[in-house]
């Protein structure tokens, strides 16, 4: 049986469309492989610092400024806003007087002021990265439960997944907080850190 010419014109013209997909798939691969290579491993992380620097370290600082009590001992002794915004419920049933407060809660409110402040200092400089980026999850998390349980925020605040709306406090924004930070504990500080100079995070070498 002979081949028309039409059938192989048809099969030639699937060759070289073939061909050319193949080629632009290897161009792509090349580029983006040799982009990845080169900068990845130093852009990502620190870029990932950046942003975290840039838009959230003096909102965590600020917000630990207001748990700060009076005075040059404030950062041992919580105002009264600290045990409102970390136990509002118990706060507002004892009038926020804070006798009425455990040591195991005024513990708790101590370490997370003082969370509040370093684990971010310690994202922006690069030290022990991974663990304070974990640090920090843990504490967005145990943030944004408060926020629902403890402060009852409203639907429009805590927000939802997959809808129209970008700009809830919690479940929009603050996804992109973790992500970020999410970043941070499996990428580590990057090359412009301290880890990288103390020997944490360093490449290894063959």
């Amino acid at each position: 049986m002979t081949v028309s010419a039409t059938e192989t014109a048809g099969k030639d013209a699937q060759s070289r469309k073939a061909q050319v997909a193949a080629a632009l798939i290897r161009l792509h691969n090349g580029v983006f492989g040799a982009l990845d290579r080169a900068v990845s491993s130093w852009a990502i992380p620190t870029m990932a610092r950046f942003a975290f620097a840039a838009v959230l370290l003096m909102y965590f600082w600020a917000s630990a400024k207001t748990k700060l009590g009076d005075g040059i001992f404030g950062l041992f002794s919580p105002s009264t806003g600290a045990y409102a915004q970390i136990f509002p419920k118990k706060a507002e049933a004892v009038l926020y007087d804070a006798s009425q407060f455990s040591f195991l809660e005024k513990l708790v409110i101590l370490a997370g002021t003082w969370a509040e402040f370093l684990l971010p200092l310690l994202i922006v400089l690069g030290l022990f990265t991974r663990l304070a980026a974990l640090g920090m999850i843990g504490f967005v998390t145990v943030q944004s439960l408060t926020d629902i349980y403890g402060h009852n925020a409203d639907a429009t605040t805590i927000g939802s997944w997959f809808d129209r709306a970008s700009d809830s406090l919690i479940m929009d924004q603050r996804s992109f907080w973790i992500f970020v930070l999410i970043v941070l504990v499996l990428r580590g500080a990057g090359p412009i850190s301290i880890d990288r100079l103390i020997g944490i995070d360093r490449p290894l070498t063959k």
